[in-house]
């Protein structure tokens, strides 16, 4: 038994080892452009309605102009050409959508802006037609809006949720997030949700309590970078790190586990043993 709990330790000790390695490998490749993007929660701040942007239909709008009739919005910042997540994010909200009782254009609204300012109607028009086509709700098209913008307006919109990116101009994509924001039907921020799929229920709450004006509490984030390996600098996508990392930990866990069971049952046997020649 001691001999089977002395491997265990060292099989234990190397894990341990091992995940750290790996893990200060993986911080160290992690390129300088991942740390200045995230999300910094402004819950109760009111995002700048005056903004202008254009819709699908190139025609300028007011961004306050889109919330109407005492109804919470979904806003979803994303560039329509991203090749990875925002399509997932959007793929996402599409979904669970289509699963709420509760209908855009009748119940709330939901914003979906490029933060690329090379974007134009056309890709907007594009996005919009491909998810609204399949979407049976009356009133969608009237509800869910695809804006495209210049720069000034983007900065002023993404800093005033918190929203962080960056463009690699490496790869040509803009780094960011999977996020999405809840608004009152004032423009207050309410909610922040984060990943590339949401529940139902989540989604409910979060416009039950915005359109009440509610402010929510915050989430832990999911951290899903719109960035893709890259074999020739052979750096590591923050979502193979965070799978390493859980993975070396769960491992360490449950190698604790199985070892602190070979513990007691060694030395409930040493107990037994040692009362038996007593008695002896």
């Amino acid at each position: 038994m001691k001999y089977t709990l002395n491997i265990g330790t060292l099989i234990s000790v190397f894990f341990i080892f091992t995940a750290g390695s790996v893990s200060a490998q993986l911080n160290q490749s992690k390129p300088q452009i991942l740390e200045e993007i995230g999300v910094d929660e402004k819950l109760g701040d009111t995002i700048p309605l005056d903004l202008k942007f254009a819709n699908s239909e190139g025609d300028s709008v007011r961004l306050g102009d889109l919330f109407i009739d005492d109804k919470p919005v979904l806003l979803n910042p994303l560039y329509y050409e991203c090749p990875t997540l925002c399509s997932l994010v959007l793929d996402a909200v599409y979904k669970v959508v289509n699963k709420l009782v509760w209908s855009p254009g009748e119940d709330y609204t939901i914003i979906s802006f490029s933060i690329d300012p090379e974007e134009g109607p056309e890709l907007a028009a594009q996005n919009k037609r491909s998810y609204l086509e399949s979407l049976d709700r009356p009133k969608a098209e009237e509800g869910w809006h695809f804006l495209t913008g210049n720069q000034q307006e983007i900065e002023a919109l993404t800093e005033s949720i918190g929203f962080r990116y960056k463009y690699d101009e490496r790869n040509g994509e803009y780094i960011h997030l999977a996020s999405i924001m809840m608004l009152s039907p004032e423009g207050k921020i309410t909610r922040y949700l984060y990943g590339a799929t949401f529940r139902e229920l989540d989604l409910r709450n979060a416009l039950h309590d915005a359109a009440d004006g509610n402010i929510g509490s915050a989430i832990d984030q999911v951290v899903l970078y719109c960035f893709t390996y890259d074999p020739s600098s052979q750096s590591y996508v923050p979502v193979a790190m965070n799978i390493m990392k859980l993975g070396g930990l769960a491992t360490v866990i449950i190698l604790g586990i199985f070892l602190g069971i070979f513990w007691r049952r060694e030395r409930r046997s040493t107990q037994s043993s040692k009362t038996t020649t007593e008695h002896e």
